[in-house]
């Protein structure tokens, strides 16, 4: 090639250089503007309004909760003000000298307090919550720059320990504060309202500038809460069971009085039990579940009343049919015992009631049949969740009925091999109180929204399990019971009372079968019986010093009836002595009206053994 074709043929080249060099120049800044303008636009729009624009949430009030006191209210959860002390580390000059001077006076450590004053730039950095006001004139005093405080409001539970399994507590989870446990978590998004919030400009060293734009979106309140515990019957009913639980050396126990006429929860104890404004030092968690609703149990003699309904019910007995009892019955195998190993040969349907005789209901659920009695007790509530607003409902467990094998049904007639929710046995009660009706149970009386306006809870009908009829026949059965079995302690001068005692053992989840010496007394049932205002269960775990449920929870029974058909005024229809009264006192630890004087001398109690 010539020299003269080289020096045309390079330049050419150079420049073909020059333009690919130019075109991949203006692609990387066609691209970078692409990525900052379009694909990062909002992002770095973002970035720029928080350089000059600064938000702040507005915290809405959290609804309260009430408890019921007849036509009065009692707070139950409210909100507390309190003072909390922050830093905008922006605006400290000297972060070591003022760490140095707030963090003894707030009883932090120096160095956490340093670390989180050196963070230049930050507007907010929290030091200390929940200080008396007294700590905050301190502070205040020392008119510290960046140094501040605000006040802020925070749960606080005036009953301290009062129906505390209901109401659950507040506290944070990922940095927020939700309600957690009881009422508070069953109706977080109601009582906790909505955030509202507040942007405004800012110049340079991050202060507000009062003439900037301003955008805000104002918060809304929660609703409040009124329940249908009764705050007189719920203080009434937690300390009776405390009393009750050391008396007898207990594990612990459990208390539920609901009205049967509209299936409201009227009070509802535990007990250990815990201060919702402490939760943080309890140490057993277990504590915080509300037992009456989500623990299952064997419930033992006090189902022998459901089975003697079911068969009134079919038309297979009357309360006068007889059986001959042998004290036993085979089957498959298995022998199953009266309770107290005797035989009492001939015997009534309310004699089977009053002895507690296991093979009387067996013969009973034998005249019905299984089919008819799993329907039955399908009907009655057992099996499936009630509905109760409250978390944590467990549905009790009946699965081994649908092996259709006749021990298991044999079985559950005397509440054994099937477990059930105490809230599921009080509104099966609630059933042969009323007429026959399964009610749905209410906890919430009514939700109370900005403006005043009352969102009313009413009743609410499941179904029609059992006649009228038959609802009378087992409440002359269960009264009975009370009059001439083992629930006499269940009983109130001058009342009719219906009732029934049962002592379950308590099943060894480790190694199957039962616990030795380990029993749960539980006694249910209803009154005054021509009208019935309360149903009540009360359950006892494994008391050290009786074995009976007639010594531990009809007793309960007895006291809280009294304590119920007082608070409402109810007279009495039967004739009773000064006598009676005095007995009922000493055997009760029933406090009078001082009008009712009761003598100081030594009283003998009169009672049998419990045989369920």
């Amino acid at each position: 090639m010539s020299s003269d074709l080289k020096q045309k043929v390079l330049p050419r080249s150079r420049v073909y250089l020059v333009v690919f060099a130019i075109l991949i120049f203006t692609g990387i800044i066609v691209f970078q503007l692409y990525r900052l303008q379009i694909k990062g636009n909002i992002k770095y729009t973002n970035l720029a309004k928080k350089q000059h624009q600064a938000s702040n949430r507005i915290l809405p009030s959290r609804g309260e909760i009430f408890l019921c006191q007849k036509e009065a209210k009692f707070s139950l959860a409210v909100n507390k003000e309190l003072k909390t002390v922050f830093a905008m580390p922006n605006e400290i000059k000297d972060p070591v000298l003022t760490a140095s001077i707030i963090a003894p006076i707030l009883d932090l450590e120096e160095t956490d307090v340093l670390r989180k004053l050196s963070k230049k730039g930050d507007l907010y950095e929290v030091l200390r919550r929940k200080i008396s006001k007294e700590l905050f004139l301190k502070v205040e005093k020392l008119k510290l720059e960046g140094i501040y405080g605000e006040s802020e409001y925070w749960r606080y539970y005036p009953g301290n320990s009062l129906a505390a399994q209901v109401v659950g507590f507040v506290g944070y989870k990922e940095d927020k504060l939700f309600g957690q446990y009881g009422i508070e978590s069953k109706l977080e998004e109601r009582l906790s309202g909505r955030e509202g919030m507040m942007e405004q400009e800012r110049d340079v060293f991050g202060r507000w500038i009062s003439i900037g734009s301003k955008l805000v979106t104002p918060e809304r309140d929660g609703q409040d809460v009124v329940l249908t515990l009764d705050h007189v019957l719920q203080f009434k009913t937690e300390s009776a069971l405390k009393s009750a639980i050391k008396r007898h050396d207990a594990d612990s126990g459990r208390v539920i009085i609901t009205n049967p006429s509209t299936g409201e929860i009227l009070a509802m104890a535990a007990y250990p039990t815990f201060d919702p404004n402490e939760y943080s030092k309890v140490e057993d968690i277990s504590v915080f579940k509300n037992s009456l609703i989500s623990n299952e149990y064997e419930c033992g003699s006090v189902f022998k009343p459901i089975t003697m309904a079911i068969g009134l019910d079919t038309e297979k007995i009357t309360p006068e049919t007889t059986y001959i009892d042998r004290g036993f019955v085979a089957e498959a195998g298995f022998t199953i015992n009266n309770s107290d190993k005797k035989a009492y040969q001939k015997q009534t349907m309310t004699q089977v009631i009053e002895k507690s005789l296991n093979t009387g209901v067996i013969f009973v659920e034998k005249e019905i049949g299984n089919q008819e009695f799993y329907r039955y007790i399908k009907d009655f509530g057992f099996g499936e969740v009630t509905g109760v607003s409250l978390p944590g409902e467990a549905d009790g467990n009946i699965s081994n009925l649908k092996k259709n094998r006749d021990i298991e049904y044999f079985t559950a007639s005397f509440g054994q091999g099937i477990t059930v929710t105490p809230l599921q046995l009080a509104m099966a009660y609630g059933v042969m109180a009323n007429g026959g009706e399964l009610l749905k149970p209410q906890i919430i009386n009514s939700i109370i929204d900005l403006n005043g306006a009352e969102e009313k809870f009413e009743t609410k009908k499941v179904k029609s399990v059992i006649s009228k009829k038959t609802s009378e026949e087992v409440s002359l059965m269960l009264e009975s019971n009370i009059l001439n079995g083992h629930g006499k302690l269940a009983g109130v001068p001058g009342y009719r009372i219906a009732g029934k005692t049962g002592t379950a053992q308590i099943p060894d989840k480790e190694n199957g079968g039962y616990l030795e010496d380990a029993t749960t007394g539980t006694f249910a049932g209803y009154g005054p019986v021509e009208d019935p205002i309360f149903a009540m269960v009360v359950i006892i775990d494994y008391p050290k010093d009786v074995e009976w449920a007639e010594s531990t929870a009809a007793p309960v029974f007895g006291e809280l009836a009294k304590v119920v058909l007082d608070y409402y005024g109810v007279e009495p229809t039967e004739e009773y002595d000064l006598k009676d009264l005095e007995k009922f006192a000493k055997t009760h630890n029933y406090l009078f009206n001082k009008e009712e004087e009761i003598k100081n001398e030594s009283l003998e109690t009169e009672t049998s053994k419990d045989q369920d």
